[in-house]
C-alpha cells in the first residue's frame, strides 16, 4: 500500500530506510548478526578454548549473510567484524550496529560507547538503511547511571535525525540486585523492568523510530508452554496480558528479538504474542536462527556450515516467516500514521 507522509512525521530519507529493510507488506522480517564478543566465545568454546582470530568470525558471518538473506528482508551487522559480510546480503536491506559491543566485568553499570571512528553519517555512507544501537537498561539503577545513558541515547536519536537514516533502538535488562539474571528472582521482576524501559524509551525526546525489544517474561517459567521448565511464575493468559501492556505503551513500531533462546521457543513466543492480539511489526532474530550452525562451522568448516546454512538455517528462517504473515506493517503504527 502507498504510505503517504504526515506533517512531523517521518522524513522522506526514514521512509526509504525503513521500506528497504521490510519486506513486500512493511514487515520488518530481519536477521541479526552483530554479536562480536558472544560470538567469539560460541567459537572461542568450541574449539577447546583461546580466541579465535578475526577472520574466523567475518567468515561465519559472510556465510550466514550471504545463505539466510535469501529469505530475510534485511540484516543486523557489525561495523567491527561485518563489514564484508554486508556485500554479500543479495541485494536485501542493511542495517549496521553503532555500538561498540560488550561491557566490562568490572564495570557493572554497564555503561555505552559506540564504536570509534564512526558516527550515523558514516554508517549511511557506508550503506546502511537503518542504525541500530543497544543499550543495558534497568529502572533499578543508580539514578546518575541511567541519567548517562538516557542522554547517550538523546544524542544518537538527534544525529539520526540530522543525516535522515531510521533509528532502531534495543534496550536489554540485566540484573543489579545480586540474584543472578538466570534466577527465579530476576525472572519474576522481568516484566517490570522491561514494561518500565518500554514506557521510558518510546518517549519521542530519543528520537527511535523502531523499538527492538524481548518479550517481557520468560518463557521458560509461562504455565502451559512447551517452553515450560517447572518453575511456575506466568499462566498463558498473564504472558499474553504482559504482551498486550508492552505493546500498548508505545505508538511507535515494535520487532522482537530472539534473546539467545532456540528457534523453537522463539516460534513459540511470536505465536503467543499473534495470540495475545497484540500489534508488532516483525523481528530482528539472532541466535535463533544460526546459533546451532556454530558448531557445524568449527568442526567442518565453511562447506559444512554452507550446507547446515542451506537446510536448517533457512528452514529456521522460513518457519519465521510463516508467523510473520500475521505480523503488522511498519508503517501502521500510530506514532507514523497520526
Amino acid at each position: 500500500m502507498p504510505i503517504e507522509l504526515t506533517p512531523g512525521k517521518l522524513t522522506p530519507g526514514k521512509v526509504v530506510g525503513l521500506k528497504a529493510v521490510s519486506d513486500d507488506r512493511g514487515v520488518i522480517a530481519a536477521l541479526a548478526m552483530d554479536q562480536r564478543g558472544l560470538l567469539r566465545n560460541m567459537l572461542a568454546r568450541e574449539l577447546g578454548g583461546g580466541e579465535p582470530p578475526a577472520e574466523m568470525v567475518s567468515e561465519f558471518k559472510t556465510l550466514v549473510a550471504q545463505t539466510l538473506t535469501q529469505e530475510a528482508s534485511s540484516i543486523l551487522l557489525d561495523i567491527e567484524y561485518g563489514l564484508e559480510a554486508t556485500k554479500h546480503i543479495n541485494g536485501k536491506g542493511l542495517l549496521l550496529a553503532y555500538e561498540h559491543a560488550g561491557y566490562s566485568p568490572d564495570k557493572p553499570e554497564r555503561l555505552p560507547s559506540l564504536f570509534e571512528g564512526w558516527s550515523a553519517l558514516r554508517i549511511k555512507e557506508a550503506g546502511a538503511d537503518a542504525v541500530k544501537i543497544l543499550v543495558y537498561y534497568t529502572p533499578f539503577e543508580k539514578e546518575w547511571v541511567n541519567d548517562r545513558k538516557k542522554a547517550w541515547v538523546e544524542r544518537i536519536g538527534a544525529e539520526c535525525k540530522a543525516v535522515d537514516i531510521p533509528f532502531f533502538l534495543e534496550f536489554l535488562p540485566y540484573d543489579v540486585h545480586g540474584e543472578g539474571e538466570g534466577s527465579i528472582e530476576y525472572a519474576r521482576r522481568k516484566p517490570e523492568i522491561i514494561l518500565k524501559s518500554m514506557e521510558e524509551f518510546t518517549k519521542d525526546r530519543y528520537g527511535a523510530d523502531v523499538l527492538k525489544i524481548e518479550v517481557p517474561m520468560q518463557m521458560a517459567h509461562v504455565e502451559g508452554t512447551r517452553a515450560f521448565k517447572g518453575q511456575k511464575l506466568h499462566t498463558r493468559a498473564e504472558a499474553m496480558e504482559f504482551i498486550r501492556a508492552e505493546a500498548a505503551l508505545t505508538d511507535k513500531p515494535i520487532i522482537f528479538l530472539s534473546a539467545g533462546v532456540s528457534s523453537q521457543v522463539f516460534l513459540e513466543t511470536l505465536e503467543l504474542a499473534i495470540e495475545s492480539g497484540a500489534h508488532f511489526h516483525g523481528v530482528l532474530a539472532g541466535r535463533a536462527t544460526w546459533q546451532d550452525g556454530v558448531p557445524v562451522y568449527v568442526k567442518g568448516g565453511g562447506a559444512a556450515l554452507e550446507a547446515w546454512l542451506n537446510t536448517t538455517g533457512l528452514n529456521n528462517v522460513r518457519e519465521i516467516n510463516k508467523i510473520l504473515k500475521s505480523a503488522y506493517p511498519w508503517h501502521e503504527a500510530r506514532s507514523i500514521q497520526g
